[in-house]
């Protein structure tokens, strides 16, 4: 069994905010796709004017729908701006001798750490890909914009399954040879013994 290891300050704000980020994020995508979905907002829009004079057009209820959604939406491209920035914090501090990448093909890694790497890696590389494409979508040509958004609405698939494994992942460890890895993140230090 491997020493555990200790967390710094740096690396726990990070682990931190990205964290409560992503689930910010993903709690607007969530939104998104069931109560503030514009098709549903218009449904409650239409049932209003049902029971009430009827002067709009179902395309004038989504209109309406977009505009009252569109405050929370701007929630989920404000995350991720925060998200961009946390992320390029997060590839820049190994320059500094922060939070370094291990290396995945190191021979003298065990399978499981072999694993977490890879999984590390691909997570990056799918959260570069989220945030480069919603980048383009913001800021980008508009000939590019629905190819973006395809892809970019993919996230959540990564992401939901990220987040499942990475909190399976923490209570194994938690229950068999890393125990105290919660607390660590939390605190930065194993508890003393004694």
């Amino acid at each position: 069994m491997s020493e555990p290891k200790d967390y710094s300050v740096v690396y726990r704000l990070l682990h931190w905010s990205i964290a409560i980020s992503m689930i910010l994020l993903l709690g607007t995508i969530f939104l998104r796709l069931t109560w503030m979905n514009r098709e549903n907002v218009a449904d409650i829009i239409q049932d209003y004017f049902s029971a009430n004079p009827n002067t709009l057009t179902r395309d004038e209820m989504v209109l309406l729908a977009k505009k009252i959604r569109k405050p929370m939406w701007e929630w989920h491209i404000y995350l991720g701006y925060v998200i961009t920035g946390l992320f390029s914090l997060r590839m820049i501090l190994p320059l500094f001798g922060e939070m370094k990448f291990a290396n995945p093909f190191n021979p003298e890694l065990k399978p499981l750490v072999k694993f977490k790497l890879w999984v590390y890696i691909v997570f990056y590389c799918c959260l570069a890909v989220s945030l480069t494409t919603g980048l383009i979508i913001e800021f980008g040509p508009e000939t590019m914009e629905e190819t973006m958004e395809e892809i970019h609405e993919l996230s959540i698939y990564y992401l939901v399954s990220y987040m499942v494994l990475h909190l399976g992942g923490v209570l194994f460890a938690e229950f068999s040879d890393d125990q105290g890895i919660i607390s660590r993140i939390v605190s930065g230090k194993r508890k003393s013994e004694g």
